[in-house]
């Protein structure tokens, strides 16, 4: 059994979506609760058994290797004031995961972002996990692709079944088998039109790829400026072995006000405290 030991976590989109904030803020800082959105994708990684993990970044995006810093100022404000329970929140992943920080010059797609890190995967196989996608489900999701590498022994593209007027927004699998939870991919189709969505198994932000996809991101033809990681997939499926696992969980499209309202909600209601706040303030009307 291969143990997946590194991630990359692309971070450098404008956010366009959820402006005019993501002018100051990265949408990946946007909170869920008092978290940011990242901190739930970096957990999962975590939460895996992963603990070297690459962020790229763009020039406008300080705030996150800033949050993931050490703070001793902080810290020792927090122990002279006898806040000692606090300091594991201050900096809950030192001594659990080691992180770099790549800049991406400029905005050319997320495989362009995988292909930066490639002296950071140094010939390993690899998560990528995208920040829009906030997932909670009782396993990780990053582990549960694990599993399902370690049961094929090839790339994984986690994928959910979604209708095809939400499906078209996403990369969507083209399957030539489907056995349970896996599905051999024949191709992958990026944002494909209703008339021609290829299945109803919708990409949603979560990878395990082996080191060969590094051989596939240069036969990329750009779209605009962008080299999809996607489109890589699609080139090496029809290469090599390539599956797609319908994982468990469920997933939050950060990158939208409008997961990032259903989020907030969602993770308030565990706590009966925000719970009963939600209830008290829909009942008022």
């Amino acid at each position: 059994m291969k143990k997946i030991r590194k991630a990359i976590i692309p971070a450098a989109g404008f956010g366009t979506r959820h402006l005019p904030i993501t002018k100051a803020i990265p949408k990946e800082m946007l909170p869920v609760l008092s978290r940011p959105a990242i901190d739930y994708v970096i957990a999962e990684c975590v939460a895996s058994g992963i603990d070297n993990i690459c962020i790229v970044l763009s020039r406008a995006k300080e705030a996150i290797p800033d949050y993931l810093d050490c703070k001793p100022e902080l810290e020792a404000a927090l122990i002279k004031a006898g806040k000692r329970d606090m300091l594991e929140a201050v900096n809950f992943y030192e001594g659990k995961a080691n992180f770099c920080f790549i800049r991406q010059p400029q905005m050319k797609g997320t495989g362009n972002a995988v292909e930066l890190c490639k002296e950071f995967v140094a010939g390993e196989d690899f998560a990528v996990l995208f920040p829009d996608d906030v997932i909670d489900s009782e396993k990780p999701v990053i582990g549960q692709l694990t599993d399902a590498y370690n049961s094929t022994g090839t790339s994984i593209v986690g994928v959910q079944k979604m209708p095809p007027e939400k499906a078209k927004l996403y990369g969507v699998v083209v399957p030539s088998g489907t056995k349970g939870r896996y599905s051999a991919v024949k191709g992958f189709v990026e944002k494909p039109s209703v008339e021609n969505m290829p299945s109803s198994l919708t990409s949603l932000g979560r990878f395990i790829l082996t080191h060969d996809i590094f051989d596939y991101i240069p036969l990329v033809k750009p779209v605009g400026a962008e080299i999809r990681l996607p489109d890589a997939i699609d080139i090496m499926a029809k290469n090599l072995s390539v599956y797609a696992y319908e994982f468990e969980g469920k997933r939050y499209d950060m990158g939208s006000v409008e997961g990032f309202i259903q989020a907030n909600v969602a993770y308030a209601k565990k706590d009966k405290n925000l719970l009963k706040i939600i209830t008290d303030e829909l009942s008022r009307g």
